[in-house]
């Protein structure tokens, strides 16, 4: 754990952990095997925590954050095409500028390219499901891609996880790095998915993106909002 019970001068406020996801969820069944056993020790914040790496837009190609052509081998994927955008926010509102953002996502069936994955559901030949880009001087991103489909998991009988996006987002910071989900609005498996429900009630809610006319793009693709708080009160909750 690396975190702090008070915030350097120059660093950050402590982790609220009671906007964040418990490390052991007993209706998320895998978080029984790995969540820690006893309690975490807080460690002061030094240079080498309030420091990371850094990403300029030359680390990355404008191709990477469009998921509807990096992986394309002789066509078009299939599926709903969508815009995800939004900004990176620090504790106090401010933009977070050159913070890298990483997704990955099943395809429109609900599979994910990846060897164990074992979900009965056909591959797109045209759709790699992983993309890239690094935020501009105001904290904005943007992605395109194709909407995730559902699909089944093992937790328990008849469960389905929502479709969702995943994000990896390294901050200025190492105490800034954040891996979490991105949810769609009206989502009827919402209610029913444990690790959703195992972020606390009031935080949840940031996951869900939001759908806007204004992102939309007319007979292209219909667009979301979701904003990501690195850190404080409002920070985005933890992928569980």
């Amino acid at each position: 754990m690396t975190d702090s019970t008070a915030a350097a001068p120059g660093g950050f406020a402590p982790r609220d952990w009671a906007q964040h996801p418990p490390y052991l969820s007993p209706e998320y069944k895998s978080t029984v095997l790995r969540s820690p056993r006893k309690p975490l020790i807080p460690m002061a914040q030094t240079p080498s925590v309030l420091t990371g790496p850094a990403f300029g837009q030359d680390a990355v190609d404008p191709l990477d954050a469009d998921l509807t052509r990096n992986g394309r081998v002789n066509g078009e994927p299939l599926g709903e095409r969508i815009i995800v955008t939004g900004r990176v926010l620090d504790e106090d509102g401010r933009p977070v500028p050159d913070t890298l953002l990483e997704i990955w996502q099943a395809n429109a069936a609900g599979r994910y390219v990846h060897k164990w994955d074992r979900h009965e559901a056909p591959l797109d030949p045209n759709f790699f499901g992983a993309g890239r880009c690094v935020t501009d001087g105001q904290g904005r991103y943007r992605f395109t891609s194709i909407k995730p489909g559902a699909y089944p998991w093992g937790n328990h009988h008849n469960a389905w996880r929502p479709a969702h996006i995943h994000f990896s987002l390294f901050g200025p910071s190492f105490l800034t790095r954040l891996v979490t989900q991105m949810y769609f609005p009206g989502d009827p498996l919402l209610p029913l998915d444990p690790i959703y429900n195992g972020i606390p009630d009031g935080a949840r809610e940031l996951l869900i993106s939001r759908f806007s006319i204004d992102v939309t793009e007319p007979v292209w693709a219909l667009g979301y909002e979701f904003d990501i708080v690195l850190r404080g009160r409002k920070a985005t909750p933890m992928e569980g």
